[in-house]
């Protein structure tokens, strides 16, 4: 299952302050708030889903558990290997509780799998589009001979008898009571007297594993798009972490991107810009889109194609398509076309060129 980072719903990086976030959030909210979009489903899910992001980003304790755990932090028992918590007490323990000597008693939670990261290039094209592709990662899995326990086939781990079971030792010094990790099964409240053999007591091997990953359409440059329970295994048992896939958008020949906008600088002649015109330019999505040049043109103008750009992540419609214009000026004319030019500066006025005499009328004024 694909899930959109929150930090990208709010467009905001992992290190925006509250008052940021809360920026973000508002400018979201008003955008896309059913009131202002005639009851549209797809803004009514999008406004959902950046109220979700902030109600849990604007509280620093959920907000700490996000970063650490992402979206399983909010699970309980729900989806392909979501770490499975009783609450956000639990939470809050899983995130706090080592420097806070855990819960009392009780033996520590079996070390969940590492996140993992993977760094995936796509065109912009693929990004305009969206894609269904596959990776292949070296990530450590349950070893098949001890079904992931670490013990050897036909045995199986036996209670600690430094803890007893409990995961934790206490120590007095002077009037405190201090409860650290038990050092002999290091939490787990259990010791293998006889490893696996092939995995050496850990409960997992390294192995290849290759994954199916959906690429939304519209994705941007750092999307981040997080796979469940397909990260490291946990050992003996544990949860797995969570695969981490980061986009990036290879430089296109043509466009650039800013946002659901694409930008593309279009050189013309200066007949054109004089006279006007029309210019076709290919879209992302193979259609062509005919942008109208008005006669007189300035180059650096800018002209906006409206539904040319990129899709809206998780939405409807699509961006705008931003044509710049730069005049070029020829640097190789044959003689008839010199001579036509010759001709046309006998007949010019000034009047053809305003900022040009502008400018000089001010330059002489300065001068004096």
């Amino acid at each position: 299952m694909t899930e959109v980072d929150y930090y990208e719903l709010l467009e905001c990086d992992r290190g925006a302050d509250a008052g940021t976030i809360k920026s973000a959030y508002r400018k979201l909210a008003m955008k896309y708030h059913p009131d202002k979009n005639g009851g549209c489903k797809d803004h009514e899910a999008k406004f959902k889903a950046v109220s979700e992001a902030y109600e849990c980003l604007k509280d620093p304790q959920k907000r700490a558990a996000y970063d650490r755990f992402g979206h399983a932090a909010f699970k309980n028992g729900g989806g392909h290997g979501a770490q499975d918590f009783g609450g956000f007490s639990d939470i809050f323990e899983s995130v706090f509780g080592e420097f806070m000597g855990g819960r009392a008693g009780g033996r520590a939670a079996a070390r969940r799998g590492a996140d993992l990261r993977y760094d995936l290039e796509i065109t912009l094209e693929e990004a305009f589009h969206g894609k269904q592709t596959e990776v292949t990662i070296e990530v450590s899995a349950a070893c098949e001979p001890c079904a992931g326990t670490g013990a050897k086939p036909g045995t199986a781990a036996r209670q600690c008898p430094t803890c007893g079971g409990h995961g934790k030792v206490r120590a007095q010094q002077g009037f405190f009571v201090v409860e650290r990790t038990c050092p002999s099964c290091h939490g787990a409240g259990q010791v293998i007297a006889d490893p696996c053999t092939a995995c050496r007591g850990e409960g997992r091997v390294d192995k290849p594993k290759t994954l199916s990953v959906n690429i939304p359409a519209g994705v941007d440059e750092g999307t981040r798009i997080r796979l469940s329970g397909e990260g490291e295994c946990g050992a003996r048992g544990a949860p797995p972490g969570d695969l981490y896939i980061f986009l990036h958008v290879a430089r296109h020949r043509i466009f650039e991107r800013e946002g659901t906008t694409l930008l593309a600088r279009c050189p013309v002649s200066f007949t054109t810009a004089a006279l006007g015109g029309t210019i076709t330019i290919p879209g992302l999505d193979g259609e062509p889109n005919e942008i109208r040049i008005p006669a007189g043109i300035q180059s650096g103008k800018q002209i906006r194609q409206r539904g040319g750009g990129m899709p809206v992540l998780q939405g409807r419609g699509r961006g705008d398509m931003v044509v710049q214009i730069d005049v070029e000026t020829p640097t190789r004319l044959s003689a008839r076309q010199k001579e036509l030019l010759q001709q046309f500066r006998e007949t010019e006025t000034g009047e053809e060129c305003p900022q040009s005499k502008g400018f000089f009328a001010k330059l002489k004024d300065v001068i004096g």
